[in-house]
């Protein structure tokens, strides 16, 4: 029989006169885990890991958000543990998805509520302007200023994911896809931590992953407070969190 869908886990078997929906699970892969509130064990067949919008507005020294003086070192913080981290997770076969701003050149399915976010006074500095110094517009779809940062490129079989509000799954194929592959449990990394991570987080316990905020590999340019709420209210409410050194550690990294 032929295998048919697009995804290993997620496949029918099929011939000219039978179809055969019983899927071949993978064979689980279970680790313990060093987190909060709780120790966790988790399947790694089950498990992806979302990085969000580390890009170069929100990242780079020359993006939007410094060009507007937001201080993006703490946005910067992730680089390094990610870089660690990655490797190892690829390396268990978890799924990476890059779930970034990546707006239409017409922001029609962007609302005035939205487009007032970054641009109170509709001076025209918001989503879709044109960066100054740089040929690109404010988080556009294919422009420098909605890639990723150089430091993070993704894997060839890495995914990617264009959002258009602070949640990943609104208007966008993220769950999806994440049912697609089979996923349970969904590491949480990016910036902000308190915006666009949290949003996706929250909405994803919605709809019923487990969620696990990588503390580490997550970052924020708002005031320190916002990092330690976000925390709070993920553990108390949404799932847990953990560090990429106790990942590395569980999945058996150096």
């Amino acid at each position: 029989m032929n295998p048919l869908g697009s995804a290993p886990r997620n496949l029918w078997h099929v011939d000219t006169e039978t179809v055969d929906m019983v899927r071949r699970p993978a064979p689980s892969k279970p680790i313990a885990l060093d987190a909060l509130p709780q120790t966790l064990r988790i399947d790694l067949a089950a498990t992806a890991l979302m990085v969000i919008d580390m890009q170069n507005d929100f990242c780079h020294p020359d993006g939007w958000l410094a060009g507007i003086g937001v201080d993006v070192a703490p946005a910067r913080v992730p680089i390094a543990p990610l870089l660690r981290l990655l490797p190892v997770l690829r390396g268990n076969a978890v799924p990476i998805l890059w779930v970034n701003w990546g707006n239409r050149p017409d922001r029609l399915n962007l609302s005035p509520s939205l487009l007032h976010v970054y641009d109170p006074a509709g001076t025209g500095s918001g989503l879709g302007s044109r960066l100054a110094h740089r040929d690109a517009a404010v988080l556009e779809q294919g422009s420098w200023s909605a890639a990723i940062v150089d430091e993070l490129e993704p894997g060839p079989g890495d995914i990617r994911i264009d959002k258009y509000r602070m949640s990943g799954f609104w208007d966008t194929p993220l769950d999806s896809i994440l049912r697609n592959l089979r996923v349970e449990t969904v590491l949480f990394a990016g910036v902000n931590v308190d915006q666009c991570v949290m949003a996706t987080l929250q909405d994803a316990s919605c709809l019923g992953y487990d969620c696990i905020l990588v503390d580490d590999c997550a970052a924020t340019t708002s005031p320190d407070f916002c990092r330690e709420a976000t925390r709070y209210n993920v553990r108390q409410c949404y799932g847990f969190t953990t560090v990429s050194d106790a990942l590395i550690a569980a999945c058996g990294g150096p």
